[in-house]
């Protein structure tokens, strides 16, 4: 395999394999230029920057294009090696022939740009020692007009409640089913009110599963009723109902916030008052009133109301409250996880 400097009589065999390197791998479709454009850049690397032609016996087999850029930058622009050519170390070759000519330019460092999709090149810069500096980012700009237009996600909190007065024991179960997870931060216990022992929890706070999870977990472990209570981007509120374990009743005010449901489940994500009656000594009818649902948020009073309206309702003193407010209440005893 020869390497050589090509020049402007080149033209011919760099446009032909330019082509060739154009049809294999055309240009991204946000990027929208044409062979003809492409073929011009290639003429000022030919007249004015750094160009190399791949030989071998049956003709030429590969280019590179590169260029300075600014006081101490190599800037390759193209490498290409026809099939026939390849795994052969052609673009090794070539690669240490640029990089011989950037640093007689001035140069000490190479860059490049490679598609995510080309693996195969990407593979390749990988293991010459070629690094990722940078990402470069793109979306259609009407994609993302219409997420940029849709509404900002508000805030999420939540709390368990454990119907116990024995906040010890609720303490250290906590203590033993929180670090389990893998996950750090901290937990605050608040004593019984009205038989309830609240939970907050700074990790399960912002995560809705997490609260769901250290519900279910809570119930299980203690054998009693436990109920999370939350709000979910500040437009949602959720509680989920547990009894020994299992889910007894799940209400969401707005069941298909996070997406269309099936009619049937869109039902089951009603508060049941009967259930509740029976677990939570609520009274139906003012749980009926409350705990009403929409197919928007807009169409219900602001979350944080109706979070606090629905701890009313169910007797649960601090279920409008979050970890950030949890410390303040009466009898809180906050502790951290290693």
């Amino acid at each position: 395999m020869r390497i050589r400097r090509a020049g402007s009589e080149d033209r011919a065999t760099v446009h032909e394999l330019y082509g060739e390197f154009f049809a294999e791998l055309p240009p991204p479709a946000y990027r929208s230029v044409s062979l003809e454009d492409e073929l011009r850049e290639v003429d000022a690397y030919l007249a004015e920057h750094v160009a190399f032609l791949a030989e071998d016996d049956d003709g030429p087999a590969g280019i590179a294009l590169a260029r300075r850029k600014g006081r101490n930058e190599g800037y390759l622009s193209d490498i290409y090696v026809r099939p026939r050519a390849r795994r052969r170390g052609t673009a090794k070759l070539l690669l240490a022939a640029v990089a011989q000519a950037l640093r007689v330019l001035g140069a000490d460092h190479l860059t490049l740009h490679v598609d995510w999709e080309n693996s195969v090149a990407r593979t390749v810069y990988d293991r010459l020692g070629l690094e990722a500096r940078s990402l470069q980012l793109v979306a259609g700009l009407e994609e993302l007009a219409g997420r940029l237009a849709e509404p900002v996600r508000g805030e999420t909190f939540g709390s368990v409640h454990v119907q116990t007065d024995d906040a010890g024991a609720v303490e250290r179960a906590v203590r033993q089913f929180v670090p389990r997870l893998g996950r750090s931060g901290g937990s605050v216990v608040a004593t019984s009110r009205n038989g309830w022992t609240a939970v907050y929890d700074d990790l399960a706070d912002r995560d809705p599963q997490l609260l769901r999870r250290l519900a279910r977990e809570l119930s299980d472990r203690l054998g009693t009723v436990v109920l999370s209570l939350g709000v979910e981007d500040g437009a949602v509120v959720r509680f989920i109902v547990f009894e020994h374990g299992r889910i007894a009743d799940e209400y969401a005010s707005v069941p298909e916030y996070h997406g269309p449901l099936a009619p049937g489940d869109v039902v089951a994500l009603r508060a049941n008052p009967t259930v509740l009656a029976r677990l939570t000594g609520a009274d139906p009818a003012r749980v009926r009133a409350v705990a009403r649902t929409a197919a928007s948020p807009r169409e219900l009073p602001p979350a944080r109301e109706l979070v606090a309206a629905i701890a009313e309702v169910l007797g649960l003193e601090g279920g409008g409250v979050g970890f950030a407010g949890a410390a303040a209440l009466p009898g809180a005893v906050a502790f951290t996880h290693g």
